[in-house]
């Protein structure tokens, strides 16, 4: 039975994760990781995941946006601040990767070598489509180490449509900048192994609706959820949050 409802609550976890925010005139399809919905989301997906595990979020931009820093106002600091004490505290067991595992983390592509490797949790991922729990994020993040893998950060989601508002109440914006991928042009479905991936994609040069239109492609103005990845280990709240 619950093999049979896992697929259905992942295409619906998904919604904060990997839902294709394109407008109420198209269809919501999603693509876990491990079982894209089509070859295009699964090609676009990983390379998101690479240039997060690769840290390449700066400078200008066209495929990502990233929440303005606000002010600091009352309370933010220590609002923050016991996100990662809780965090800090809901990760120790989560030091042994398989423990991480037993309790519902998959590894993404752990055939593909990179810096950050991310254990998602799509039970996790569900539940923060409707709510925010510090110590339940939807993804670790590890290093490779000599025995495994070395836990180093989490991951946070939140739904493609959530507003300033809605993130600033999960994590203050003074503090930590929520990231979104956008302005992604896919190749059509089925296409993808003979795609030009210099013009598709994430990191692709088609950043418009026209341009995608003209390569016969379909445009996502935002491709999967916002995502912040914190390191409640480091010492620093600016390397905690650092947006690397």
């Amino acid at each position: 039975m619950i093999a049979d409802v896992r697929p259905l609550l992942v295409i619906t976890a998904c919604v904060a994760l990997a839902a294709l925010h394109v407008g109420a005139s198209q269809q919501r399809s999603v693509a876990p990781p491990g079982a894209p919905a089509d070859d295009g989301q699964a090609k676009a997906q990983d390379a998101i995941v690479g240039s997060m595990s690769g840290h390449h979020m700066h400078g200008a931009m066209p495929h990502m946006r990233l929440t303005p820093q606000r002010p600091e106002r009352p309370g933010d600091r220590q609002r923050a601040d016991a996100i990662v004490a809780s965090l800090r505290t809901a990760l120790e067991r989560y030091r042994d990767y398989h423990v991480a595992e037993r309790n519902g983390y998959e590894i993404f592509h752990p055939e593909i070598p990179q810096p950050i490797f991310h254990f998602t949790n799509y039970w996790k991922a569900y539940s923060e489509t409707f709510r925010f729990m510090p110590d339940q994020p939807t993804s670790l993040l590890y290093t490779k180490s000599a025995g495994g893998y070395e836990l180093v950060g989490a991951m946070y989601t939140a739904p493609p449509d959530a507003t300033e508002i809605d993130l600033d109440a999960r994590v203050p914006l003074s503090v930590a900048r929520w990231h979104a991928h956008i302005n992604i042009c896919l190749p059509p479905r089925g296409s993808a192994a003979g795609a030009d991936w210099e013009k598709f994609g994430p990191d692709g040069s088609i950043t418009t609706a026209e341009a995608c239109t003209a390569s016969r492609g379909r445009f996502f103005p935002q491709l999967f959820g916002w995502m912040v990845h914190v390191h409640p280990f480091e010492k620093t709240p600016e390397k905690i949050w650092a947006v690397q």
